[in-house]
């Protein structure tokens, strides 16, 4: 927190309300690299006071020592080389500390490096991109509600030696780094904001998070905001409330369905009484569909408008001797065939 303070009171304010506003691109590098050559290489602990401090009492022991070393290594030669050479992967550099004292401020490797017993220590430093889970954080976000956020950091050392000599243990120390970091950008914004703007939230993230570990010889490439979860009842709220928007554009969506199928059963209404046969045709068109859709019997009424037509015609085709299917007087009227003088038939 004191760093993050400090790094806020500095000068690079203005720089990271720019890039904040902005999505992370190729842009931001060339802008570190200047920040860099302005504010000079960054100071490692403790090297120029101690050389500073060097007396000539300091000096000689160390002459005496190197001496020694250089003989105990010719004595027992060749066998002191199994202590004196070392070597390194490409991905690795060595950081080599002779008597406590940084060696050389350019760490060694890769390849072979050669060190001498019992005077010089060294430590490795992995340069490779590393990842690491953070745990998830309970934050009160701005409009006063608890959320549960983890996020997923890539970063990698691109300074061995100030990542030895600066700091005891860079990606622990970036780790809860990580984790304030994301309290603190997350908290200042609302919930619909980090539902909404992860990306952008990310970018903020991943700015303050490279500037704070920049001392450090870290360099922070990716911040990922993997998972936002909300407490059990505010789940069951919105999901309720939208359940309820989901119900109410049903209904308004049932409701203009039915008002344009009774526009159209009003105008099929319309055409249906210009013309009366349209219906008779519409009601026999309705049987055969029932059945087909159904081995059944129906009964099929008959209107009384036929029936009276063909009273009607019964009636102009009686006679003598004339018959038919209709009502109508004559010998041979009725509803089965007539007879009469002439020879009766089934036409009216």
């Amino acid at each position: 927190n004191s760093v993050y303070s400090q790094l806020l009171e500095g000068p690079c304010m203005s720089e990271l309300e720019e890039m904040a506003s902005k999505e992370y691109t190729s842009e931001y590098q060339p802008v570190k690299e200047q920040r860099v050559q302005q504010q000079g290489v960054h100071a490692i602990h403790g090297v120029d006071e101690q050389n500073e401090a060097d007396g000539c009492g300091s000096s000689c022991c160390k002459y005496v020592l190197v001496v020694v070393s250089i003989i105990l290594v010719i004595m027992f030669f060749p066998f002191s080389l199994l202590f004196l050479i070392k070597v390194v992967p490409e991905y690795e550099r060595a950081v080599i500390f002779r008597l406590g004292r940084l060696m050389d401020r350019e760490a060694k490797g890769p390849g072979i490096f050669f060190i001498l017993p019992c005077i010089d220590k060294y430590s490795t430093v992995d340069l490779r991109t590393k990842s690491f889970d953070v745990p998830p954080q309970n934050i009160l976000t701005k409009d006063s509600v608890t959320i549960f956020v983890d996020a997923v950091v890539y970063y990698k050392i691109y300074d061995p030696v100030i990542s030895i000599t600066n700091i005891r243990n860079a990606s622990w120390g970036t780790r809860l780094l990580a984790q304030t970091m994301l309290r603190n950008v997350l908290g200042a914004h609302s919930l619909s904001d980090t539902m909404t703007n992860r990306e952008l939230l990310a970018n903020q993230l991943l700015t303050h998070l490279d500037v704070a570990t920049d001392p450090w010889g870290v360099k922070v490439e990716r911040v990922e905001i993997k998972d936002v979860r909300l407490p059990q009842q505010l789940q069951r709220a919105m999901a309720a409330e939208a359940e309820a928007a989901r119900e109410a554009r049903a209904k308004v969506i049932a409701a203009e369905g039915e008002m344009r199928a009774a526009r159209s059963l009003k105008e099929a209404a319309e055409v249906i009484n210009r013309s009366p046969t349209a219906l008779q045709l519409r009601y026999l068109q309705t049987l055969s569909f029932i059945a087909g859709e159904r081995g059944s019997t129906i009964v099929f009424p008959i209107p009384m408008n036929v029936l009276g037509g063909m009273g009607t015609w019964g009636v102009a085709g009686g006679g003598e001797g004339g018959g038919g299917l209709g009502f109508g007087g004559g010998e041979g009227g009725g509803l089965e065939p007539g007879f009469g003088p002439t020879g009766g038939g089934l036409d009216p």
